[in-house]
């Protein structure tokens, strides 16, 4: 499933499997002025920030070259890694990391990319005005599709001058003649003109009647037809001026270093084909999570900041449609209430992979086994709170059927026969398991979900509204505070002007709000705002309010 997960990518890396990923993009820090690089402000990311600088450019490669040696585990022989630097640190990042791990053969590409147009004056060197991206495969098997511009228009131009006049279609002429010379069975005569031909005498005629051959005056030379529109355009190469920095007010977040949407697309449809995985170690504000959703590729993103992950989340939530795939966000905390009431099956899903375990991957007639470890004992997983003896009794028998020599052998060695993963557990059901291992020489684990994941309380918030009364268009003026409290602090605010209830997706218009303030503007009618609180820990709430505008302003808030 795809994945969010917040946490240092060099230990979550780890945990991925061998050889299972197809692209990997990476924006690591760059090894730049150190002042600019804080940039979300949270606690994971200021521990970042400490470990990258706490030594000059010889431990900011040893840093990076860590994590790179896990992102080349990771990917499959066919795949392939692009690197984003700057000239501070580009000729180390080759030779000391890439060069050496990937191997000098699997070099692909130096793209340059013109991230801006020169600015300022430069009076002792050029401006600087481009980033580097590293392009290298795992191995001499790797996915490979050319990308292509459209053609400029001097180009169309200069080269396809003529129009159909019926069908508006605009062609060039192009020469039918082969160059090589010493071809007999290709000799002959055309339209009464004789050449070495391209094509046989029966493709020609063909081409001919189709209309695909033209003879603009009597006796001149044949020549073939070939349509703009049919023309895949000029390929790509490795310098890229055509993809402008974010401008855009709709793409744009507020992250110093986000990439455009446009950057991440070109390269993930070069390296990658539909249903593969993408992985983002440096995640940042989601952009390559997002590119990877909308061209129907799987995807991971991991960053260090609860704010990235979180305000990654809220951006794919706000893009999502009936075709978007499911994600889960993985924390270091967990709200008991969302795991408690989420989807029965993605659930177990999740907690059995926490455990170490494998899921099963059909929920219906699984005779009671949801799972099992990674030496074969069954799962189960219950999501009520004090589970009874009745349920001990039901996976004793479940576990016998599920392998009978395998429950013998470890009811024999004195090992556990199965796992109950549930949230609490009730005095019954502790005495029968008390009572299995000391009479029946039979031991079955009760495993509490706190004791596989961290479990916290999310925040609280509430919402304050004050009426600013009209302004000179006579729309109504709304003042919005939100006030969030956690033990953890709070993280940010985020807002939903047009909360849509019936669908029940949060789509935020103001995405990072650090002060809880907010003023809007309405015209007459009624209003569903949605705002959201998130703490340090990444755990969130929502308050939903109804407004009616028409004079005056009638409120209603219901909690989410």
């Amino acid at each position: 499933m795809n994945q969010l997960i917040l946490g240092d990518c060099f230990e979550v890396l780890k945990k991925i499997e061998m050889a299972s990923v197809d692209l990997i993009y990476l924006d690591p820090p760059f090894f730049s002025n150190r002042n600019y690089e804080v940039i979300w402000g949270d606690v994971g990311e200021i521990r970042s920030f400490q470990d990258r600088w706490s030594g000059g450019i010889d431990h900011y490669i040893a840093w990076l070259k860590d994590r790179v040696e896990e992102m080349h585990r990771i990917l499959k022989p066919t795949g392939s890694i692009f690197l984003h630097c700057d000239w501070h640190a580009n000729a180390y990042i080759r030779v000391h990391i890439l060069d050496r791990i990937f191997g000098e053969q699997n070099f692909r590409n130096e793209i340059i990319w013109k991230r801006t147009n020169a600015k300022g004056l430069a009076f002792k060197r050029y401006a600087q005005n481009h980033d580097t991206i590293f392009y290298y495969a795992k191995s001499d098997k790797f996915t490979w599709i050319p990308q292509y511009l459209l053609h400029d228009e001097k180009y169309v131009k200069d080269f396809y001058k003529y129009v159909e006049p019926d069908t508006k279609r605009k062609y060039s002429l192009d020469n039918l003649a082969n160059p090589n010379k010493d071809r007999p069975n290709l000799t002959y005569e055309f339209l009464g003109v004789t050449r070495v031909w391209r094509w046989t005498k029966e493709k020609m005629q063909e081409a001919y009647e189709r209309g695909l051959i033209v003879q603009t005056k009597e006796g001149g030379v044949p020549r073939l037809k070939r349509y703009l529109d049919e023309q895949e355009g000029t390929p790509i190469d490795d310098c890229w001026l055509d993809i402008i920095n974010v401008q855009s007010k709709i793409e744009k977040i507020g992250y110093p270093t986000q990439k455009p949407e446009a950057l991440l697309k070109r390269i993930i449809q070069c390296a990658s084909n539909e249903g593969d995985t993408i992985l983002d170690p440096f995640v940042g504000g989601g952009m390559t999570v997002i590119a990877a959703e909308k061209l129907k590729r799987r995807w991971i993103g991991i960053d260090q900041s609860v704010a990235a992950i979180k305000v990654s989340e809220l951006r794919l939530q706000g893009q999502s449609d009936l075709f978007s795939q499911p994600f889960i966000v993985q924390l270091h905390k967990y709200d008991y209430d969302t795991l408690r009431y989420k989807d029965a099956f993605a659930f177990e899903t999740w907690i059995i992979e926490q455990f170490g375990g494998v899921a099963n991957a059909k929920q219906i007639n699984d005779s009671g086994i949801d799972g099992k470890t990674r030496d074969g004992k069954p799962i189960q997983v219950k999501r009520s709170d004090t589970i009874g003896r009745n349920v001990v009794d039901n996976f004793l028998s479940a576990c016998k059927r599920y392998d009978k020599t395998r429950f013998e052998n470890n009811q024999k060695n004195r090992e556990s026969v199965g796992v109950i993963i549930a949230f609490s557990f009730g005095k019954g059901a502790i005495q029968e398991i008390a009572r299995l291992k000391n009479e029946e020489n039979t031991i079955i684990d009760l495993v509490k979900v706190e004791d596989i994941v961290p479990i916290a309380k999310k925040p609280r918030l509430s919402i304050e509204l004050k009426d600013l009364g009209m302004d000179n268009k006579q729309a109504r003026e709304i003042e919005f505070t939100a006030q969030g409290e956690s033990e953890a602090g709070i993280e940010f605010y985020a807002w939903d002007w047009s909360y849509d209830q019936e669908q029940g997706v949060f789509k935020p218009e103001i995405l990072r709000d650090k002060e809880g303030k907010q003023v809007y503007k309405f015209k007459a009618g009624t209003y569903c705002i949605a705002a959201k609180v998130v703490d340090n820990d990444g755990l969130e709430s929502m308050e939903v309010i109804k407004l009616k505008i028409n004079g005056g302003v009638h409120l209603t808030g219901e909690p989410a």
